[in-house]
């Protein structure tokens, strides 16, 4: 997360008692510089476009100006019970369910109420939550629009308005349900507008040109696209000489702390059964593990109980997590800008870090969008046999079962080496 404070505190600004209460309880003293140049620009009731990272800040900083908004400003006249009073966008579900987990602590003693909308589960449970009727939508552009159309919620009287993410919602292609959906809403000098991208590239201006109220413009400046101090290397390893490869390297450098990044769940298990095989006490975040387990998981990596992480990006967003000495790329991320996220969970606060990357035949066509993003060339590193040790195997994963009972043949991978598959004769 970013370690880098400003001196200003969230108590100096005129919050009201109740969103300051919750503030303080979820631990929140001092201001990232996002919080810190945003909120009091928004509290005037100012339009905010800002660019900034995921991991500076900025859920906090919309979320407190959008919860004092609605604290401090009347409810309209006769609003009906289907009419929310803030919407907030974002791109994928992860961030959504996110922001109404961060939204739910600071705003837990304002008396405001939260719904969510987002794809996949939960279709007539959600529904229900914004029949009775909610102050504050946070949804992603499909399902929000699903039941905008079946009339389950009105933007007539919506006050504010935060796109999170834009960037991203252009590059899932949710840019027409995103204009639709502000197009409902009352005039942009009717409302506040928040918006947030990684970058204020010319198509989120041009966005915010037509649906904000001249917003100011606030850019947080990456902490260099990189840390100068993180030494990066990267292998070209075959696909089955992977496992090997990090067991090598975990028993040659001996890591303090170490995050080991996957891009999916099943070779993360896979991953962390052959670690935990290995003698390396490790913990799985993956996008299946609940939210109060991650955080368990995550004060025992902190407290030392674990000195590796295996998690996939989905697990990692918008988390917390302690310093480290190494980041592993087991599998290659697929941007740049998800690159730098990851190994900028080394080198805090001047410390010297490593970030090892595999580019493997599955993801090495992502090294030329990285170095290209990072604008340097990362350091070539030769897979020789010494790194290579003969693996004990991998511990057994317990399966949970699958909802609606096994598929045929769906318990292939509990042997997850690979190994003998035909034992079960």
């Amino acid at each position: 997360m970013n370690h880098h404070l400003t001196e200003t505190r969230f108590k100096d600004f005129n919050l009201d008692p109740s969103l300051l209460k919750g503030i303080d309880e979820a631990g929140f003293e001092f201001c990232t510089p996002i919080q810190a140049q945003s909120i009091p620009i928004a509290l005037t009731g100012k339009d905010v476009a800002g660019e900034a990272q995921t991991g500076t800040g900025k859920t906090a900083a919309f979320m407190v100006a959008c919860l004092n908004h609605l604290i401090t400003k009347p409810q309209h006249e006769n609003r009906q019970q289907n009419q929310v009073r803030a919407m907030i966008l974002a791109p994928t579900r992860e961030l959504a369910i996110q922001i109404h987990k961060d939204a739910s602590v600071i705003g837990k003693y304002t008396g405001l109420k939260l719904g969510l909308a987002y794809g996949g589960t939960d279709y007539d449970k959600q529904r229900n939550i914004l029949t009775d009727g909610v102050d504050i939508l946070i949804g992603t552009p499909g399902r929000t629009i699903d039941f905008f159309k079946q009339k389950v919620f009105s933007l007539k009287n919506c006050d504010v308005v935060i796109l999170d993410e834009a960037d991203r919602m252009f590059d899932l292609g949710f840019i027409d349900d995103m204009r639709y959906l502000l197009n409902r809403c009352p005039d942009p000098d009717k409302r506040l507008s928040l918006l947030f991208s990684a970058t204020l590239s010319h198509r989120v201006g041009e966005l915010a040109y037509v649906h904000m109220n001249d917003p100011a413009e606030i850019r947080i400046e990456a902490e260099n696209k990189t840390a100068d101090k993180i030494e990066q290397s990267i292998y070209y390893p075959a696909n089955e000489e992977k496992i090997p490869l990090l067991l090598g390297l975990m028993n040659k450098i001996k890591p303090t702390r170490s995050i080991v990044f996957i891009n999916t769940k099943r070779v993360a298990d896979k991953v962390y059964a052959w670690l935990e095989g290995n003698g390396y006490k490790s913990a799985l975040l993956s996008g299946d593990v609940p939210q109060k387990k991650r955080e368990v998981l995550l004060k025992k990596f902190q407290d030392g109980e674990f000195s590796t992480l295996v998690a996939t990006d989905v697990a990692a967003r918008g988390l917390h997590i302690p310093e480290v000495s190494h980041v592993f790329n087991f599998d290659l991320p697929q941007s740049g800008e998800d690159y730098v996220h990851r190994i900028g969970r080394t080198a805090r606060a001047g410390a010297s870090g490593f970030a090892i990357s595999f580019a493997c035949e599955d993801y090495a066509h992502y090294i030329m969008d990285i170095e290209e993003y990072i604008d340097q060339k990362i350091g070539k590193e030769a897979v020789t046999s010494e790194l290579l040790p003969k693996p004990k195997p991998p511990i057994k994963m317990e399966r949970r079962p699958r909802p609606g009972g096994n598929r045929p043949g769906g318990n292939r991978n509990q042997n997850h080496g690979g190994g003998n598959r035909n034992r079960r004769r």
